[in-house]
């Protein structure tokens, strides 16, 4: 019986060593023979450069599959049903969006669009074509494309965000009004659950490997010393080793990202990111995030402001959900990445493991900031019965939203590799004796 080569590990097809460079901190290591469930880690900074799956091609097509489904369902399917002072709706998933247009919330219509519905969609659609292409053998140009863009939707990705404001929604207005969960609701619970999946389902390592192979490292190359001491870069994207041309910059000869020694003008970039993002929370705290009518009374309610009543009305836990996402996370990210900018070029090699940990850190919390912007974006929908009964967006939620945005691309701006630059080059027997590639 014939084994599918899509099936077989890189390690089962090539008796060479495979060398990658961080990108966290540019340190080259030669990748081990890897089983399923296992992990090469950089022994330099301890960031995770391969994770093997079993069976990564009929796992990822699964998952994907599955989550597709149950977002047609969510989508499909009344979402969440409302009963107050008489009145009684049903709303659906893609309504939230439609009633952000009519409330004159285009911006936020279009963040809440395509974070929860358009990019998780198309980065579905195209795990289930990359992997049933690599599954039949097919030979396709596009398949390059579509992997290098799977990568950089990770991100952009906030359907389990936007579940947890669906939840706290629900409580802020559980006590006014009957609430019904619909099985959209419980449908876009399991794709939440199935998109995650599906994400830490793909081995990049693995998935590149089947679709172009993989190129002799250049000759000379050594493991134990950074990559941009020898002139080398390893792609961002795919984690090719590659020499640079003097003009420092490059297309990957795999997937064809485009390459440098560092990112360029990484520093200016996120600064002038982080300033204009610091800049917007003033008034997306001094402006109503919402305005709340009840009864001909229309009340402006800030995010503090809303985090207060929850106080008021005994809510502690959801009180503090939105104290920590919209308020602490937002300026301790500002405050972290500044901190790493400032702390560039520094000589303290504990300090710099400290800031690479801080530096992952600000790059996985980031976007939970965006829960009090989805709550806004669920509570008009739902709440919506004119001068008797509803909410309306303010202004301060056009500005929340651009905060998060611009200091998720702040981050993504910053290089971390800066923090490692000045360290002195160890030897291999260094690493060897304290640290291990494997997990």
């Amino acid at each position: 019986m014939s084994t599918n080569i899509a099936d077989e590990s890189p390690e089962s097809r090539t008796s060479r060593r495979r060398l990658r460079a961080c990108q966290h901190c540019d340190w080259v290591s030669a990748l081990p023979a890897l089983r399923p469930g296992q992990a090469a880690i950089c022994p330099c900074c301890q960031h995770t450069l391969v994770r093997r799956h079993f069976r990564p091609i009929q796992r990822s097509l699964a998952l994907a599959s599955s989550a597709l489904l149950a977002l047609a369902l969510a989508v499909y399917f009344p979402f969440v049903g409302f009963s107050a002072l008489g009145l009684g709706q049903q709303i659906e998933l893609l309504q939230t969006i439609s009633r952000l247009f009519l409330s004159g919330q285009p911006v936020i219509a279009v963040v809440v669009a395509l974070t929860i519905v358009i990019l998780p969609c198309l980065y579905l659609l195209s795990v289930i074509w990359l992997q049933y292409s690599l599954l039949r053998q097919i030979q396709s140009t596009a398949s390059r494309h579509i992997a290098r863009a799977l990568k950089h939707l990770h991100p952009w990705m906030m359907a389990d965000v936007f579940i947890i404001g669906a939840l706290v929604s629900l409580f802020k207005i559980a006590g006014m009004a009957d609430i019904t969960l619909g099985t959209g609701f419980w449908a876009f619970c399991s794709f939440t659950i199935l998109l995650l999946l599906t994400m830490r389902s793909i081995d990049d390592d693995w998935m590149w490997f089947a679709i172009a192979g993989e190129p002799q490292a250049p000759i000379g190359s050594e493991t134990g010393q950074t990559a941009a001491e020898q002139n080398l870069t390893g792609c961002p994207t795919c984690g090719l080793l590659q020499t640079l041309p003097d003009a420092g910059k490059a297309h990957c000869a795999r997937c064809g990202e485009l390459l440098h020694r560092r990112r360029p003008q990484s520093l200016q970039r996120t600064w002038a990111l982080l300033l204009t993002s610091a800049l917007l929370y003033i008034p997306a705290n001094v402006y109503p995030i919402m305005y709340s009518t009840r009864i001909g009374i229309t009340q402006p309610k800030t995010i503090l402001g809303g985090v207060m009543d929850l106080i008021t009305a005994g809510s502690w836990p959801i009180a503090m959900v939105i104290f920590i996402a919209s308020v602490i996370v937002p300026i301790g990210k500002m405050f972290a990445i500044g901190w790493l900018c400032l702390r560039v070029g520094q000589q303290n090699v504990a300090d710099r493991a400290t800031r690479a940990r801080l530096y992952r850190i600000t790059e996985l919390i980031g976007r939970w900031s965006m829960v009090d912007v989805f709550v806004v974006a669920i509570l008009v929908t739902l709440i919506d019965a004119g001068q008797l009964l509803s909410i309306n967006p303010g202004p301060g939620a056009l500005a929340f939203a651009m905060v998060v945005i611009l200091s998720m691309l702040a981050a993504n701006s910053f290089d971390p590799r800066l923090i490692w630059d000045t360290q002195q080059p160890r030897t291999r027997s260094a690493i060897r004796s304290g640290e291990s590639l494997n997990d």
